[in-house]
């Protein structure tokens, strides 16, 4: 007597449901194909988020070492300190002028960086733009 059922292997179907779930978890390790436009955008924004940054913490440096020094001058601060007088006043100036220098900077070291990741990142932009112009 023959069987049948040697010939015939396990077979099983998925409802949609889990076919849905089988999909969204092959994803996940198959990772989706690169989209180029996608890719361009990221890389030009990175160079304008990290240029922020940078000048983001010389502004707000800047502005405590400012306030620092007019803590200095205007109030009580120099004398908790031990401090003279004279001293007070000159040290708060500096260290404000100081804090004031920061601050000033932070608008050129936006641009410096910006321009520096810019001229990092061209080749890769460039090639990016010339795909998808094609």
């Amino acid at each position: 007597m023959e069987n049948n059922n040697e010939n015939k292997g396990f077979q099983y179907t998925y409802s949609a449901r889990e076919q849905e779930e089988l999909r969204r978890i092959r994803a996940k390790y198959t990772g989706k194909p690169e989209n180029k436009m996608e890719r361009l955008r990221r890389l030009d924004a990175r160079v304008t988020q990290k240029a922020q940054a940078i000048s983001l913490v010389f502004g707000v440096i800047g502005a405590l070492v400012l306030g620092l020094g007019m803590s200095l001058v205007m109030s009580d601060l120099a004398l908790m300190l031990g401090l003279p007088d004279s001293m007070a006043m000159l040290c708060g100036v500096l260290i404000g002028l100081f804090g004031g220098v920061l601050v000033s900077l932070a608008y050129p070291v936006y641009q410096w960086v910006t321009k520096r990741e810019r001229k990092r990142i061209a080749p890769e932009v460039i090639r990016l733009a010339d795909e998808l112009l094609k």
